[in-house]
């Protein structure tokens, strides 16, 4: 197993725990023999909100679909079950991003480790987080859940306002709870050791910053508290003015390199991410962040940065994160250094 990935993945690392602490150390230890100057960013925020508001948006989300298929007779609740939905959607909306740091409920502090060389602010920034957490669902399922909830309830509105079709009602009644089923299970617990995510990233970047020129003006942020609602990219960028960002989560031994973004496309990192892969003659996939998936990247471009998510896999890869399969025994690191290559390649053209 690559060496970063084996002192990191082997054992669960969720927010505020020892663990995070210990693998924070280690990544310090490793920043510092590179000649970084480290230095850990406090900050609070609201668990609440990770740990629980996947699960009550699927809640209100099955909810809403019997009402609306119930409103097909009684109006009414076509109307409460649309109000619902609504309210719902500004609370997470609310609570996905501001939320995350000023909500009252389950307060807890968080560290985030920031690396920098030389006395100018970075060219660039290389971002990966330490913390990791389990799920009863992947991934996948996760995703799959929100697509299908959303056009099972989309269904469910238009056929409120129709007559007939009860045989498809009752379709997009079934559907909407399958969907749902995912996120009212999308509780938080520590049933593995997050190897895949987000273990190898932080190795890739660890490995990244070790072939990076010491005159190359790049920085490094290791975040903590990412699988509870992106917490510390969001404290850490809160007040900051833009800049550009590489974020690595998530890289598996199988499946292509690939490169997630947000609207608009941030063009001209791309091009230079497809070049440092061409470099390597690395195959490079590309494609919008898929609805479902939150990464550090999130909160960055809203902040106005040029950033992406690269990470490494496939279908397989998305069954795996979160469950009781992201351990040591399903992963030896094998593809962390062609995803180095390319974070050092770009670090070091930018910076």
């Amino acid at each position: 197993m690559a060496t970063h990935l084996e002192h990191l993945g082997a054992q669960a690392r969720p927010a505020g725990s020892a663990a995070a602490a210990e693998a924070r150390d280690y990544c310090a230890g490793v920043l510092k023999n590179a000649g970084f100057v480290v230095t850990e960013r406090s900050f609070e925020y609201s668990e609440f909100v990770g740990a629980w508001a996947t699960p009550l948006g699927g809640l209100v989300a099955a909810l809403a679909g019997i009402g609306l298929y119930l409103g097909r007779r009684a109006p009414a609740l076509t109307i409460l079950s649309v109000v619902a939905l609504a309210v719902t959607a500004a609370a997470l909306g609310y609570l996905g991003r501001d939320g995350v740091l000023d909500f009252p409920a389950r307060r807890r502090t968080g560290v985030n480790l920031e690396a920098t060389r030389g006395d100018d602010e970075p060219a660039i920034w290389l971002v990966a987080h330490i913390d990791s957490k389990w799920q009863p669902v992947s991934m996948i399922a996760r995703v799959l859940g929100v697509v299908v909830t959303t056009l099972g309830l989309i269904g469910l509105l238009v056929l409120a306002m129709i007559r007939g079709h009860e045989l498809l009602a009752a379709v997009l009644l079934v559907a909407t709870w399958l969907g749902s089923t995912p996120l009212m299970l999308s509780i938080v617990g520590t049933k593995n050791q997050g190897t895949l995510d987000n273990a190898s990233g932080v190795a890739a970047v660890l490995e990244a910053v070790e072939a990076i020129p010491s005159t190359a003006r790049v920085g490094v942020l290791i975040t903590d508290a990412e699988e509870l609602g992106l917490a510390g990219a969001r404290a850490w960028v809160r007040g900051r003015g833009p800049g550009v960002a590489l974020n690595c989560d998530s890289v598996d031994d199988r499946g292509r390199v690939t490169v997630m973004h947000g609207s608009p496309a941030p063009a001209a990192l791309l091009a230079r991410i497809r070049n440092a892969a061409s470099a390597q003659r690395e195959p490079l996939r590309v494609l919008r962040l898929i609805p479902g998936i939150l990464t550090d990247h999130v909160p960055l471009a809203e902040a106005g940065w040029q950033t992406v998510t690269l990470s490494r896999g496939d279908l397989r890869t998305l069954g795996r994160i979160h469950t009781s399969r992201d351990t040591p025994g399903f992963m030896r690191g094998t593809g962390i250094a062609s995803v180095a290559g390319i974070l050092a390649r770009t670090a070091t053209e930018l910076g």
